[in-house]
């Protein structure tokens, strides 16, 4: 699936937010606090935005997803860095490799969400930063009734658009499923990570956890 929308991914992520993605990704890599001489890596990087946002502070970046088109497009947007094809459930690299790990809008996808908060962890140097960019569903209205309308009948509508209605209707079905800001900190901290924090932002729509690996 991701494969197939590669194409139009980074134009339905723009319409879909109104250009605001990329000013989220910046505050995840904030919170990764990496700089000049740190190593970071983003699993399920998709087309390498948060992989880019997290080069611009300094760090020598590695970029991986298990989807070979998204990562090409990645690859023509940011020749400088290293994209490769990996899976974040199972990463090839050994324990202990990078400053900081990250993902944004992806861990909603992990098969087994734990499992890859594990691996995230595990790769993440003792003092390290894991962070977690992810849509989340705001509770109160007015606002809960936007949200639902428009991921359950606009984003739908938009995919039809750009030729894959599948994918934009598995997107608000992703979101629901996925844990709220408080269950997601606590399975944070039950894959390895302390001092887990979370900001919420875009009026209750977007969450960003990090923590720190002991």
């Amino acid at each position: 699936m991701f494969d197939r929308i590669a194409r139009v991914y980074d134009r339905m992520n723009s319409v879909m937010t109104a250009g605001m993605h990329h000013r989220w990704r910046e505050r995840a890599a904030e919170l990764a606090r990496v700089g000049p001489g740190s190593t970071a890596l983003d699993v399920a990087t998709g087309t390498g935005d948060l992989a880019i946002a997290l080069a611009r502070r300094g760090a020598e970046v590695t970029g991986s997803d298990f989807a070979p088109a998204m990562l090409e497009i990645a690859r023509r947007k940011a020749p400088g860095l290293s994209f490769e094809e990996d899976d974040a459930l199972h990463p090839s690299h050994p324990d202990g490799s990078f400053d900081a790990v990250t993902v944004g809008f992806g861990a909603r996808n992990f098969a087994d969400l734990d499992r890859g908060l594990s691996e995230m962890v595990r790769v993440t140097k003792p003092g390290g930063r894991v962070v977690v960019l992810e849509i989340t569903t705001p509770a109160k209205p007015p606002l809960s009734w936007f949200f639902r309308a428009w991921f359950d009948h606009v984003v739908p509508q938009l995919g039809r658009i750009a030729g894959d209605p599948d994918a934009y209707t598995y997107l608000p079905s992703s979101v629901r499923r996925f844990p709220a800001p408080e269950e997601l900190a606590a399975r944070m901290a039950a894959a390895g990570l302390v001092d887990v924090r979370w900001i919420v932002t875009a009026g209750g729509i977007i969450a960003i956890h990090a923590g720190t690996r002991p």
